[in-house]
């Protein structure tokens, strides 16, 4: 590894935020949608869903977050994208920087900006009503489960951004991730869907991941799910990352 790749790290990274910084209005369109969810499902549909919970907005909430998430790494890939298609690579590959700094800058901007999504989420959750006995334990959990999660996604999100061939290439791959907590517990508990259906819900990971957090913030046992969510996200992480990294290479050497 490069001596300066810490440094280069940071001194990248704080050029992304101050993009972001100069261009809040895409941490606050992350936001929006996952709102409009909330509010929609909570005050709309709740009534008519039953899920054996005090406060719908308790059992929707951790579904809420994962779409947060799944919306915040969109602008990963484009972010990415426009800096490839503005040359801004080249540029840093003719300076004595490392150059796996340029990716990782990307990858933790991208955290930091889900980040502040998913606090402005849990603000307007907690104003409609969420409540949560959670110890610090329980909430250090479950910012772990979101950061490797994001951070999973976040690597996923660098394929398209390295290799799209226009802007809407690159945020079209978040679309069936935003649609996959609608096929999950998310909403509803699995045992009302149809057999394939459940089947589909019950194996695949936003479900493991949503039931842990709900778990986690009722206090209850976590069971398996808690080992099921971790290793569907380290399993992203690692194939995406080895991806990604492939992808890397090809594009600069």
């Amino acid at each position: 590894m490069n001596k300066h790749f810490l440094s280069d790290t940071t001194v990248l990274l704080g050029r992304s935020l101050r993009h972001i910084a100069r261009s809040p209005d895409t941490i606050i369109t992350t936001a929006i949608m996952p709102i409009a969810f909330m509010l929609l499902f909570v005050y709309v549909f709740g009534g008519a869903i039953e899920t054996g919970s005090d406060s719908y907005v308790n059992y929707l909430l951790p579904g809420i977050l994962i779409i947060t998430i799944a919306s915040g790494i969109s602008y990963t890939a484009i972010r990415l994208f426009l800096d490839i298609q503005g040359g801004i690579f080249e540029r840093f590959q003719s300076m004595p920087i490392a150059r796996s700094a340029v990716l990782w800058a990307h990858v933790l901007t991208s955290l930091v900006a889900n980040l502040i999504s998913l606090v402005v989420v849990l603000g307007v959750a907690l104003a409609m009503g969420f409540r949560t006995g959670a110890g610090a334990l329980g909430w250090l959990a479950v910012a772990g489960i979101l950061a490797l999660f994001t951070l999973a996604l976040t690597w996923l999100a660098v394929l398209p951004g390295l290799t799209a061939k226009s802007l809407d290439g690159a945020s079209a791959f978040a679309y069936p991730l935003i649609f996959l907590p609608f096929v999950s517990s998310a909403f509803v508990p699995t045992e009302s869907m149809p057999g394939p259906v459940r089947a589909f819900a019950e194996h695949q990971p936003v479900t493991a991941i949503v039931n842990g957090i709900r778990a986690l913030f009722t206090q209850q046992p976590v069971g398996t799910d808690i080992w099921t969510a971790l290793a569907w996200c380290v399993g992203i992480l690692v194939v995406a990352y080895l991806f990604a990294t492939i992808s890397y290479r090809r594009r600069i050497f």
